[in-house]
């Protein structure tokens, strides 16, 4: 019985990963600001522009793709919109949270946009939806000067899901964004560099 049982869950799952995966999705991808954010002392004093370039290799015209019940590619979900303007209002928004002048110099937030993509994982009962956000991020003074530098990797993932559909991609494509910007936010030297950097003629505020 258990095993007639199982066998149900796979077709049932097979079948609806390929009734879907003949027609392209479109989503709208949404960030969604860090909880709890407070004005970083001395911010107001430093300036930065967000810069966001898409130097992916892959997958450029798209964030996903959908796949049938035995795993193979079938039809784009893609974004209604350019994923580098995605990231950058993401960090542009973060970034004025904390009290920061965005939109001007000296310093750039410079953000080379290497993956932005989610890849569906079939299981047995059912599937999950994992997503891929990776950029470099450097911080640039007035003076050329790299104040900082370092990529930034994070995935997000939709669990258990029955479908490879457009709204678990989004899903997940959201978590992995959020959990990428969090890690950049979160690291010290960033927010040193950017207060630096971003102080008149790209000199330490004192």
């Amino acid at each position: 019985m258990q095993s007639i049982v199982r066998f149900g869950f796979v077709v049932t799952f097979a079948l609806g990963l390929s009734a879907c995966a003949l027609s392209e999705d479109t989503v709208s991808l949404q960030y969604t600001p860090m909880a709890g954010v407070g004005e970083v002392g001395g911010a107001k004093q430093a300036s930065v522009v967000v810069n966001v370039v898409d130097a992916r290799s892959d997958y450029r015209d798209r964030v996903s793709t959908k796949k049938n019940g035995y795993g193979m590619e079938m039809a784009a979900i893609r974004s209604d919109r350019d994923v580098t303007l995605v990231v950058k209002e993401a960090l542009e928004s973060e970034l004025r949270a904390r009290g920061f002048r965005v939109g001007e110099g000296p310093a750039q937030t410079k953000v080379d946009l290497l993956k932005f993509y989610n890849d569906f994982k079939i299981g047995f009962f059912s599937g999950d939806a994992v997503a891929d956000v990776t950029f470099n991020v450097q911080v640039v003074g007035a003076n050329g000067a790299i104040a900082f530098s370092k990529p930034i990797n994070s995935s997000g993932k939709a669990a258990d899901i029955m479908l490879a559909s457009g709204s678990n991609a989004k899903e997940a494509l959201e978590n992995g964004l959020r959990t990428a910007i969090a890690n950049l936010m979160q690291d010290p030297e960033f927010m040193s560099a950017v207060m630096k950097a971003g102080a008149a003629g790209g000199k330490p505020i004192s």
